[in-house]
């Protein structure tokens, strides 16, 4: 009786994937608050700590410097030990560092607290993509990829609020504390539920291993449909067959790689500019209240969930997998976003509206380079290849607030826009390069 209980509960259909992927938007939401509370707490942290804008912006981009140097390692790390451990350790390190940032009581100590916030967070994007890409079909990587960066977005959605009635009731350094706590229990959730690959999980059945390794009739016609059923579009993009990249060294000599990586870097620093630097515009330039700021400064990444879920549901389903639509449209759009916000409206409300719709295009690609290495590396390379698109969007969203603390310094915001819209400009050209893979 025992043995035929068993069987037949690992021959039904489970649904386990879906739980790992609920487990990574909340574990993600987590990390993103815990890096994004710096941009709401920093103009108070000016006030007991005098700095410049410079110093401000280096502030700002030093956890990304130190998330960028361990993306490489990480995902050698990852293609050698597999997720588990390392993501568990990972997520622990960095809810540590993040309460110890409300015990700063120097600028320089700050800058310690914030690169070492960087490090200990930097293998959480290589472990969550390694995960979807072994526990979800091609046909889901898309949406999959979708949810975990609208986990990134959704994380400063939460924060300016959540800072705003906390920075009311206590002060700055209680935002660091607060945000710390839930980290160390999903780190220990995650080790108990989520194994390195779904044959190992104790809750997925045999039927869902097989839907996850695409093991049917209907995987095999979704690949004749992804070659015959746009044509024209292939061609524009410059659809290709390719041979997987089987090899470390093949991954670091890919131009596709590369060229992925590059794009990324200019749309993450717009991005991370957003992050960091729109509370400080907001109540600066804007004059908005504190507690006005707060929701206002959330709305560009309300869109940016609606934009990460919508991008990747239409590349898996009405693009047939292909990425590079996505990643195209979505630089050509945030560049016109860019040219508007230095025309933007005083009132609250059309200014929170305008930051959303700029959330909504921004981050419409954004799934798309998470899930593109993806069609191009075998599962042993891609922990490799996708540490080093993140690495490249790293860099550069590390060296965007930087730059733009420099050009506040010297300039001012008109020229922070036009920045942001050069970038995004460069993006779509580095993009238009690289090849779609598809398959034979």
């Amino acid at each position: 009786m025992t043995t035929a209980v068993i069987a037949t509960s690992r021959s039904h259909k489970s649904n386990f994937r879906w739980v790992v992927l609920a487990l990574i938007f909340l574990i993600y939401m987590i990390a993103a608050a815990d890096r994004a509370n710096i941009g709401f707490a920093l103009p108070f942290i000016r006030k007991e700590f005098a700095m410049s804008n410079t110093e401000a912006g280096a502030i700002l981009s030093l956890f990304l410097w130190g998330y960028a140097i361990v993306q490489i390692p990480s995902g050698f790390a990852v293609s050698r030990l597999g997720v588990r451990r390392l993501f568990s350790w990972a997520m622990i390190f960095t809810s540590l560092l993040t309460g110890l940032m409300g015990t700063v009581s120097t600028v320089f100590v700050l800058k310690i607290y914030r690169f070492a916030l960087g490090i200990a967070e930097g293998p959480l994007p290589v472990g969550i993509t390694t995960t979807i890409n072994n526990w979800f079909p091609g046909k889901e990587k898309g949406m999959a990829s979708g949810v975990f960066l609208s986990s990134v977005k959704f994380g400063p959605v939460i924060v300016p609020p959540v800072c705003a009635l906390i920075v009311s009731y206590w002060g700055w350094r209680e935002i660091f504390y607060f945000c710390a706590l839930p980290g160390f229990v999903l780190a220990a959730v995650w080790y108990y539920l989520v194994p390195n690959n779904p044959a190992e999980s104790r809750f997925c059945s045999e039927r869902e291993i097989d839907f996850i390794a695409d093991k049917t009739v209907q995987g095999d016609a979704a690949k004749t449909e992804h070659t015959q059923q746009f044509r024209f579009l292939d061609r524009l993009i410059f659809g290709r067959a390719v041979e997987p990249l089987a090899t470390s060294g093949s991954v670091f000599r890919s131009w596709d790689v590369l060229g992925c990586a590059f794009g990324y870097s200019f749309q993450l620093g717009i991005s991370n500019v957003l992050l960091a630097w729109i509370p400080t515009y907001l109540l600066t330039v804007k004059k908005f209240s504190i507690m006005g700021s707060g929701f206002v400064a959330a709305a560009p990444w309300v869109g940016a969930v609606v934009g990460n879920l919508v991008g990747g549901y239409l590349s898996d389903r009405w693009l047939g997998k292909r990425r590079k639509p996505g990643m195209l449209f979505s630089a050509l759009a945030t560049a016109g976003m860019m040219y508007a916000l230095i025309n933007s409206p005083a009132d609250p409300l059309e200014y929170g509206l305008l930051l959303f719709a700029t959330g909504v295009l921004l981050s419409l690609g954004f799934s798309a380079y998470m899930a593109y290495p993806m069609g191009l590396t075998t599962k042993q390379t891609f922990p490799i290849a996708s540490a080093l698109v993140n690495t490249g969007g790293q860099l550069g969203g590390a060296a965007a607030p930087l730059a733009v603390g420099f050009l506040l310094d010297g300039y001012g915001w008109d020229y922070v826009f036009l920045f942001m819209a050069a970038g995004s400009l460069m993006s779509f050209l580095l993009v238009s390069t690289i090849r779609e893979p598809l398959p034979e």
